[in-house]
This record gives structure tokens, sequence and C-alpha cells, in this order.
């Protein structure tokens, strides 16, 4: 394998065994028992300049501590077969969790203070660049418990909850996969797997998804029993911490209000026609009577067109190009810095993320470049998050990861730039069909899959309040969720019976998926005010992207004039969907 498609992960440090290492675990340990003598029990005494120092340490403390934390991560994900890899990812979570429980005090001084004095020092100048910081932190005040009892919370989900997920991603990156292709069997990942789904072989598209979906269904077991477990703890912190609905916690944190995201969710489910629509014709184009969820995104012409790495970052580079020549450098470094880990093999994590790291500190990428036009757009999507950290690093810690509303933002706009390259440079009207094809099923499977995932989770959690749930009841949940979207437009095959047990979301982060969906539409708003204003709107994208997490989300988009409260706003980027749709017909 070329090493140049390899990451390298040297600058954090030199090896798994370096001292390096082991002395980063040492003295973040010493540290944070410092600063635990200096301040705890004293944080509501501070005054202004006294609770600035202390902001400053804390973020100067969390960076430390999330160094080593980050490294072993990117090991782990890189190759979770490895026994070094796994030592050191236990090792740092346990390191990670320990850490958190000394610190713990910190913020829940903060949250405890009366409110007089709070409000007092929130509005104080000197602490203005920490001011959402500490606003967000008060808004969880009713929904915290002691000390104490947020320390054995924390303590004992390294053997509870996070032992479910490490056994999740452990289990899911080992699956091997056997397939008959162009007659011979082979052995795949995934991944591999997953990109047939793009091939031109009818067949080929469905053996391929359905061999991905019975090795689930042959571990269902497992599985199920990491989601029951996964939605039992949730519940049973939504208990402990007095909330009423499972997505609160993700909505008080996000700054979204419950309605706005139920309104996104309505607007959301009102518009699965559309989606419909396009299936329709879809099946026209390939000449058949009805989809079924193999043939979503097979191509329309016969061609199965590769594309090499270069070429793809070559693609990748120009597009951001063609928006600012700043943007086209920031996505250059993350290959000539060797940040991105490129193909699939195995014991790699699937999918593709970008690992935004601290501010002092550029971020990582992982693909699974397989070399279809979809592994190019994922490219484009995860340099697009990349972006945002790296502007972003004008933020301190405490400010430096977006909200989860706009941590999609970047990605999904990156991916309009692409496309909007592609068209533009393509003469084939057969290829331009093909393109817009591919862009009308993205937008599709941001947003009305994403919604069905969502609704499928707050169903999952709701439900399991009730009792465990089998993994057949799982299924049940997971077609009739899908269903909606598809309704008589599309079949699906019964292997997707267990199409909810791959996605790592559900796991990881509850209610990540709504964001997806807000992203795009919110894409679509900015990418539509980019076509008219050109380079007047470079510097405002650029900003939304610099505040990172300095302000709330309805703060950051505002110049971009975004009101998330209208719902007509939502309806907006569906109405602009339905115009590509009438595009794509006009080319018919």
């Amino acid at each position: 394998m070329q090493s140049d498609l390899n990451w390298d992960t040297t600058p954090l440090y030199p090896a798994p065994s370096a001292p390096e290492l082991a002395r980063a675990f040492e003295e973040g340990t010493g540290q944070v028992a410092a600063f635990r003598e200096r301040y705890r029990g004293k944080v509501a005494e501070l005054d202004a300049e006294g609770l600035l120092e202390a902001l400053k340490q804390y973020e100067s403390l969390q960076e430390k501590l999330a160094t080593p934390q980050l490294y072993a991560h990117l090991l782990f994900a890189a190759d979770s077969e490895s026994d070094e890899h796994k030592r050191l990812s236990q090792k740092a979570e346990e390191f990670g969790n320990a850490m958190g429980r000394e610190l713990i005090f910190f913020d829940l001084e903060l949250i405890q203070m009366e409110e007089e004095p709070f409000a007092k020092l929130a509005d104080d100048l000197l602490l203005e660049n920490y001011r959402h910081y500490l606003q967000v932190l008060r808004k969880f005040k009713k929904h915290t418990l002691t000390e104490r009892e947020e320390s054995l919370l924390a303590q004992k989900s390294l053997t509870g909850v996070q032992a479910f997920c490490r056994l999740f991603d452990e289990v899911s990156a080992s699956l091997r996969y056997t397939l008959e292709m162009e007659g011979e069997t082979r052995e795949m990942t995934g991944e591999e797997l997953l990109a047939l789904l793009h091939h031109p072989d009818t067949g080929l598209r469905e053996r391929a998804f359905g061999t991905f979906l019975k090795r689930h269904e042959e571990n269902g077991i497992m599985f199920s029993a990491v989601f029951n477990n996964v939605a039992l703890d949730h519940s049973q912190e939504l208990e402990l911490r007095n909330y009423s609905h499972p997505m609160e916690p993700t909505n008080l944190g996000n700054e979204i209000p419950n309605e706005v995201v139920e309104s996104l969710m309505r607007v959301s489910e009102e518009n699965y026609p559309l989606a419909q629509e396009y299936f329709r014709l879809k099946a026209q184009l390939l000449g058949i009577p009805r989809l079924k969820n193999t043939d979503v995104y097979a191509p329309i012409s016969e061609s199965d067109r590769k594309y090499s790495f270069e070429e793809a970052r070559a693609m990748t580079v120009a597009a951001y190009r063609g928006f600012s020549d700043e943007f086209a450098e920031l996505a250059d470094s993350f290959f000539t810095g060797k940040r991105v880990d490129v193909l699939p093999r195995p014991g790699k994590s699937g999918g593709a993320f970008c690992m935004g790291m601290i501010p002092s500190l550029p971020p990582y990428l992982l693909l699974n470049f397989t070399g279809n036009l979809r592994d190019v757009s994922t490219m484009a999507h995860e340099v697009g998050h990349g972006i945002h950290y790296l502007l972003a690093q004008r933020q301190s810690m405490l400010n430096y990861h977006p909200p989860l509303p706009l941590a999609e933002t970047a990605s999904v706009f990156g991916e309009m730039l692409l496309t909007r390259q592609l068209l533009e440079q393509e003469t084939d009207v057969e290829v331009k069909k093909s393109l817009l094809c591919a862009k009308i099923e993205d937008i599709i499977a941001t947003t009305f899959r994403q919604n069905v995932l969502t609704s499928f989770e707050e169903r999952m959690h709701l439900e399991r309040a009730n009792g465990l749930l089998t993994a057949s009841e799982l299924c049940d949940m997971w077609w009739q969720e899908n269903a909606k979207l598809y309704g008589d437009a599309v079949e699906m095959i019964e292997p997707y019976r267990y199409g909810w047990s791959y996605i790592s979301h559900f796991i990881h982060a509850r209610f990540y998926c709504y964001s997806y969906t807000c992203a795009e539409l919110v894409v679509l708003s900015l990418f539509q005010r980019y076509l008219k204003e050109r380079e007047s709107f470079v510097p405002v994208y650029r900003d939304i992207l610099a505040d990172g997490g300095s302000k709330s989300p309805g703060d950051t988009l505002a110049p971009g004039g975004i009101v998330f409260s209208d719902p007509s706003f939502w309806q907006g980027g569906y109405d602009l969907l339905g115009d590509l749709i009438k595009e794509l017909k006009a080319l018919l």
C-alpha cells in the first residue's frame, strides 16, 4: 500500500510506545490534580479577573488532555484489530473518563451559582469571549446532579454504555464478507460492498447489499443488545436528569427549541412525495417499472466511471478553488500534510469522518475510497469539515467545535461546490443527467433519509422505555419508518429489515442525524445566496465557519439571512429540490 494513502500521526506522537505519550498521560494527571486543588469549592467566589484566569487554565488543560486521547482514537480507527491499538484506545478512554470526573466540579460550580452573581460575571466585558459558553452551561442547571452523582455516572459508563459502544465498533470493523463477482469469489470489506450500490449491474447491487445486511442479521443478537442497552441507558439518564423527551438533551445542547426540530421533521415528512416523484422518474430512466431500494443510487448510463485518488484530490481542490483560493489551499493541506487515510481495509472503521482536534492542531480525515463518483463527493464533504475546523482555529478550546446543527454546513456546501463545477464543465447531456441525478439523490439522502433515521431513533427510545425491544421489533420499526419515505415508489429488499443495525450515529451520538437535514436546507439557502452575490458572499460564509462554537446557531447564521424559527425556511429548501427535479425532467 502506498504510504501517501495513509495518514501520518507522528506529528502527534512518534509511536504508541513513545515516552512522550506515556509522559502526556502522567503530566495530565498531575495538572488536573493541581487545578482541582486550586479551584474546587471556590469557583463561585471568583471575580471576573479570577474566572478569566481559571477559564484559560481550564482550556489549556483540556487541550493537553485531549491530545493523547485523539491520537489513540486515530490509531484505533485506522486499525482496530491491532492489540497495541486496542490497549491504547482503552487506556485513553479510561484516562479521559477519570480526568473528566476530576474536573466535573468546575462546570457544576458555574452551573449552580446564584443567579445574580452569575449574571454579573456573564455580562462582564472581561469574559466576553466566554459569554456564550457560560450561557449554554446555565441552560442545564435544572438537569445537573451533584458532583458525586455525576462522577459515579461517568465512572460506571466505562463498563456500561461506553463498553457497548466499543463492542459495536469492534464487531462492525471485524465483519468479513464474501461475494461472487465477475466469476470469482472475493473477500470484501463492508465499505467495498456498500460502494457496489453505485454499480451498473442490477443483480450485483442487490447481492452486495443483501450480503452486507445478512451478515448483520447473523449478528442480530449482539446488535439488538447494543441498541437496547444504549436506549435503556439514555432512558435512565432522562429520568435522573428530569428530561421529558429523548431528544430534549440534544436540542438543549444544540440551542434549538424542541418545536423548531419538530417543525423541521414535520416539513420534511410532508415533502416525502417529492422523493417519491424522483424515484418514479429514476425508474423510467433505468427502464424498469419500479425501483428497489438497491436501485436508488444506480447509474443511469452504462458508464462505470472510476476515479483514481489523485483525480479525486484534484477535483476536490479545484472545486474549492472555484470558490476561494484560500479554501483551495486549506483543502490541499490535508493531502500535502498527510492527514488523510484513504483506502478501505480489514479492521479500519467504516464510512468517513473528519476528526477535529484542538485549535492548535490540524484535523485528520478518514475515507474509504473505492473510486466512484460518490467517493469523490465524500472526499469533498470531509474536506469541508476540515476547512470548518481550520477556520475555527481563531477560537479558543471552549468555543472551537461548531454546534451540532452547523456541524455539517461546510461539508454539504463543499459537495455543492463539486457538483456545480462538474455541471459547468460537462457538455454531454447524458452525463449532465447523471450528475443532476447524483445531486438530487444526495439531497434526498441528506434530508429525507436522515429524517427517517431521526424518526426511527426517536421511536426506538420512546418504545424502549416500555421494555426490551427484540431484533424483530427493531426491524419492524425500521421497515415502517422507511416505508413512509418510499411509499409505493420503491420496493425494499427483505434483508433491509436489518438496515438499522449498521448506523453508528445511533450508538455514538443521540439524535445526530437531524443535523444533516438541517445543514442541507441551510446550505441550499446559503448556496443560492452565493450564486447571486459571488465574491462578496465569500467573507460572509468564511466568518460563519470561523465562528466555530462561539455563538448560538441562530446568531452564527444571522449574517446569512437564515431564521430557523420560520417553517417556510425549511420549505424553501425543499422547493429548491423540486426545481432540480423539474430541471431533470426538462433534460429528458
